[in-house]
């Protein structure tokens, strides 16, 4: 039994829920927790089936979220914490190297990779998913936003794990499958869409803030105040990292990337006027 916490952070999760906590053998780790923003589906009575702890989560608007919430009032008494989606299902490759790589205990966090389904099949191509979200307990916390009033989410989406230590990869992807269907994919880029043009404007123009960004997105919010950034997702997504592998679907996906992303241009050239 690995000294690790499982923390699954939920809103109506009914359609996920159980087939991630299949995947979560029980004797595999100490303890499983789902963090709830009140949901009113079916996902409660999910997490009494499987005896896991349920632990209530209420937004006051201001900093902490969810996962910052949790590691601050609710400190898992395990080495680690595993911050998983519900619509993330763990493969036995994946235990086995978590397994492996915790046994070394020489790291304070590890990179995860996961796998991508779309249109009910696993997609071949397009950027790699990848997480900064096994953190060992105490060794930091989800960045600082300050986003009183005018965020709407209340989990940390693209917030950045700041970790004090040497940070390692697990190869082995988990399973990402969300099977609330396209127009929830939509609604829910339409949201983080507009956090992304609300962060932007906040930080473009902060040289301290800024400096905090890893490599990755200085490069991302330098490209935001281009129209370009939605046609330049597209062509590394399709073309360098092989998305026409994936044919209409890969085409569909890449598409909606590219939507996404020239939402956010948008959103700033509207509010940056």
């Amino acid at each position: 039994m690995l000294d690790l916490t499982i923390a699954i952070p939920v809103f109506n999760e009914e359609l996920n829920l159980a087939g991630c906590l299949e995947c979560i053998d029980t004797n595999f780790v100490k303890k499983v927790v789902i963090i709830d923003s009140g949901s009113t589906d079916n996902t409660l009575a999910i997490a009494k089936k499987f005896s896991v702890q349920v632990i209530d989560f209420k937004w006051d608007g201001k900093f902490p979220k969810k996962r910052n919430w949790f590691l601050r009032n609710h400190t898992p008494q395990t080495k680690w914490v595993l911050f998983l989606d519900a619509d993330e299902y763990l493969t036995e490759s994946f235990k086995t190297e978590l397994t492996n790589k915790l046994d070394k205990d020489d790291k304070a966090g590890y990179w995860l990779n996961y796998t991508r389904y779309f249109l009910g099949k696993r997609l071949k191509g397009g950027y790699p998913l990848r997480k900064l979200a096994l953190i060992k307990v105490g060794s930091g916390e989800y960045e600082k936003i300050d986003e009183e009033k005018w965020s709407k989410l209340d989990m940390e989406i693209h917030e950045h794990p700041i970790i004090t230590g040497d940070i390692g990869v697990i190869k082995s992807e988990i399973d990402h499958k969300d099977f609330r269907g396209i127009s929830h994919y939509v609604n829910k880029h339409i949201e983080y869409a507009e956090w992304e043009a609300e962060r932007f404007l906040k930080i473009y123009n902060d040289p301290v803030a800024f400096d905090f960004l890893t490599r990755k997105q200085k490069l991302k919010y330098k490209l935001m105040k281009s129209v370009l950034i939605g046609p330049a997702y597209f062509f590394g997504s399709f073309f360098i990292f092989g998305g026409f592998r994936d044919g209409a679907r890969g085409l569909a996906f890449a598409i909606l990337k590219m939507s996404y992303f020239t939402q956010v241009y948008c959103r700033i050239r509207e509010k940056d006027i």
